[in-house]
């Protein structure tokens, strides 16, 4: 498994390994999952794929939504499909919690109550906090006081359940981590290089058609809360489209959240993957790709 943040040179990575003996590298990134965003999320063409079986890459429509317990189902029909073919599954990507949802399973939380629901959605988020810390203290202890959504997920699962999220995570279900004989690489290039990589990657995928891509799933209307129409690229570039802004001011606004959204990669995968799991701070490059492929194998 080779995982790390945006533009580290994870897929250059898995293709060398899969060169070494019968494999199938299956995407463990959110963006990439999507047919409608090829150049937008990066994902490899059929050149750059090397005649490699690619897995789990441009399989769902825009107009669906990708969950993490959705995607790792799908995952582990994959990887059971390698293994009784006897060949490898390399898994790629940079979403971590498809990763650990993959590895630790869920939690079996019930169906919230839609009532319940509701009514906490129309809270402000002040009251929503304040009323977490009362009911479900660690949890208000842990999130930011301004992360309405997990502070409302939180909240509408203690009153829906009427227990706090804690006791659901000590109830994780499915992983297959006990299962399997995993060899993870973490790949933390050093940050400069990595954010020059992102405003490069942005130009290339500017030339490549980026602009046409948003421009065909404005076409198709598709709610704003798709996680399709949410992707780093798609709110500027059709701010540009539609005359809000220059071409110039949406390059920078994307360049610029393509970099906070690898910083973030950063610091989650530097900070909660299992400290046993090596982590690669050097960049990958023809002079050490032979050295860190063998410490996958």
């Amino acid at each position: 498994m080779i995982i790390g943040p945006t533009a580290s040179g994870k897929s250059a990575l898995a293709l060398e390994l899969a060169k070494k003996q019968p494999s199938v590298i299956i995407n463990a990134d959110s963006a990439q999952v999507y047919a409608d965003l090829q150049v937008l999320s990066a994902r490899p063409s059929d050149a750059e794929m090397g005649g490699i079986n690619h897995r789990l890459y441009g399989y769902i429509d825009g107009a669906e939504s990708c969950s993490a317990a959705r995607w790792a189902s799908d995952a582990k029909a994959e990887i059971g499909a390698a293994h009784d073919n006897d060949i490898l599954p390399i898994l790629v990507g940079g979403t971590g919690l498809y990763v650990r949802t993959l590895l630790d399973g869920i939690a079996p939380i019930p169906d919230i109550d839609p009532v319940t629901r509701s009514e906490i959605r129309n809270l402000e988020v002040s009251d929503a906090y304040e009323a977490l810390s009362e009911e479900d203290p660690l949890s208000a202890k842990r999130l930011n006081a301004r992360d309405s959504t997990r502070i409302m997920r939180a909240l509408e699962v203690v009153r829906s359940t009427g227990k706090p999220l804690d006791h659901w995570h000590t109830h994780m279900e499915g992983g297959i981590a006990e299962d399997i004989a995993l060899h993870p690489l973490i790949l933390l290039p050093p940050r400069d290089w990595l954010y020059e990589r992102c405003d490069r990657r942005f130009q290339i995928m500017l030339d490549s058609g980026a602009a046409d891509e948003v421009q065909r799933l404005l076409a198709r209307q598709l709610p704003d809360d798709c996680p399709v129409m949410r992707a780093i690229g798609v709110r500027e570039l059709s701010a540009w489209i539609k005359g809000s802004i220059a071409q110039d001011e949406a390059q920078v606004q994307a360049s610029a959240a393509t970099r906070q959204y690898a910083k973030r990669q950063y610091t989650w995968f530097r900070n909660q993957c299992p400290a046993p799991w090596p982590r690669h701070t050097e960049i990958i490059n023809n002079d050490n790709m032979d050295h860190i492929v063998r410490l996958l194998q």
